[in-house]
């Protein structure tokens, strides 16, 4: 290869190198994008007119795509939900319904967090959310810390693979592909995960009870009535929410836009009904979705400029010419695409690693062909499910893993950061069993959208 054909790899190493400087993402790709433009200008590769067909591209990629509007809709969404306390009051419920269970505690926390991925997709407000209400409780029934811990930062990442997630939304439309169909194949994917760790924590309580101790059965309702109130006010609300939001996109009544709608408006009301809809928490949760898309579509921005950059030097035909040397089939360039991800993840967060990554390698999922395994339509969706389940270790992964950090900075002090890594072994190879089960069994993707199509 001469230095020309070099130029798309030594662009990707460039912007790889630069997000270890933890200067913003959004800088970094777009300041990648236009300083490599020009060095392609220098060695005639790239056209000075091109760099006028960038912002056609980012009007009409981003600020008119009316799929992406979803965002900040889910955004707010959860937000309001965290505001008002209605998430906090949610917990109580699960902690008092599971308290005879062994690990009660830890399964509340792991089901609270699979009713709180349905609301929004931005894990560090998740998993400060968890640790700042179940964390205390949890350390005060004297929990293992390393349970305690790995507990919350699993439960937290949920939210980026159950839908409605701003990441299968993202992937949708850089993969051209409908929104509704990918969160109806990430569904079973984001219960299974679920129900591998609370399966995990009841044999780890059962085992080491001393290290999941039960919640006090005095604890709650004396009575049924008070319990019946209790679920009344507390869970089935948050519930039947998630559910109409859900059920009207799986249904086809609404688009995930409408029903986003739908539940920014729904949490509002809960909120008022609560008697916690105040103007200054309106106000609150209003500027915090503002600055949350605020920094995401700024990184659209940045990726989309890398992106273009990246494909008009060659970019794609270099990762192609790359697989096809290395002699890899079908299976194996799957592997191979499973693996730089994840190992992506342990430096990378989701958002860098989608924008970057999938547009590249898009192109070359449309080629592959796995015979009667996947069909060869289903193969784009199967695959965007295996990337989102394989990115839900980037949030738990050492040393980068975003979820450990946000949980760390706001843990008292006798939680350390190596009981921490150590808690979340277990839930990353959890993950990993998830992931290989997609692989083995795309029926857990792809039965459903079939079914509901059909």
């Amino acid at each position: 290869m001469d230095l020309v054909d070099l130029l798309p790899l030594v662009m990707f190493a460039s912007v790889a190198l630069l997000l270890f400087t933890g200067y913003p993402v959004a800088f970094v790709l777009g300041g990648v994008a236009l300083a490599f433009g020009f060095i392609g200008t220098g060695l005639g590769v790239f056209k000075p007119i091109e760099f006028f067909n960038l912002l056609p591209r980012i009007w009409g990629g981003i600020a008119e795509n009316l799929v992406l509007v979803a965002v900040p809709l889910f955004v707010f969404m959860g937000t309001m939900l965290e505001r008002s306390d209605v998430a906090a009051d949610l917990l109580r419920a699960l902690q008092v319904l599971l308290r005879r269970v062994p690990g009660g505690l830890a399964l509340a926390v792991t089901l609270m967090g699979t009713i709180m991925a349905a609301t929004t997709g931005i894990i560090g407000a998740s998993v400060v959310m968890l640790t700042m209400m179940a964390l205390p409780v949890m350390l005060e029934r004297r929990y293992s810390h390393e349970l305690a811990t790995g507990t919350i930062a699993a439960a937290g990442t949920l939210g980026i693979l159950i839908p409605p997630s701003i990441m299968l939304v993202i992937m949708a439309d850089l993969l051209s592909i409908s929104v509704g169909n990918l969160f109806l194949g990430a569904l079973f994917p984001g219960l299974l995960l679920s129900g591998l760790y609370l399966l995990y924590i009841t044999a780890f309580a059962t085992l080491r009870p001393a290290s999941a101790p039960p919640l006090a059965t005095a604890e709650g309702p004396a009575s049924g009535g008070e319990l019946a109130l209790l679920l009344l006010k507390s869970f089935l609300p948050p519930v039947f929410l998630i559910v109409l939001v859900l059920g009207s996109i799986f249904a086809g009544w609404a688009t995930p836009t409408e029903a986003a709608g739908v539940g920014a408006a729904g949490t509002i009301l809960l909120a008022a009904l609560k008697r916690r809809l105040t103007f200054a928490a309106l106000v609150d949760v209003c500027e915090r979705t503002g600055l949350t898309c605020a920094m995401i579509f700024f990184i659209f921005i940045g990726a989309t400029a890398f992106s273009y950059v990246f494909r008009s030097l060659g970019g794609d035909y270099v990762i192609e010419d790359l697989i096809a040397a290395s002699g890899l089939q079908d299976w194996g360039i799957l592997i191979l695409l499973m693996v730089v991800v994840f190992l992506l993840g342990f430096f990378f967060d989701w958002v860098e690693i989608t924008l970057i990554v999938l547009p590249i390698i898009a192109p070359l999922i449309k080629t592959l062909d796995f015979g009667d395994h996947v069909a060869k339509p289903e193969i784009v969706y199967w695959f965007a499910i295996l990337l989102a389940v394989n990115l839900q270790t980037s949030f738990l992964t050492p040393p980068f893993g975003f979820a450990l950090f946000y949980m760390k900075g706001i843990c008292p002090p006798q939680v350390k950061l190596g009981q921490i890594y150590r808690g979340i072994v277990p839930f990353v190879i959890l993950q990993l069993v998830g992931l290989a089960a997609c692989v083995a069994f795309p029926d857990i993707v792809l039965w459903l959208p079939r079914t509901m199509l059909d």
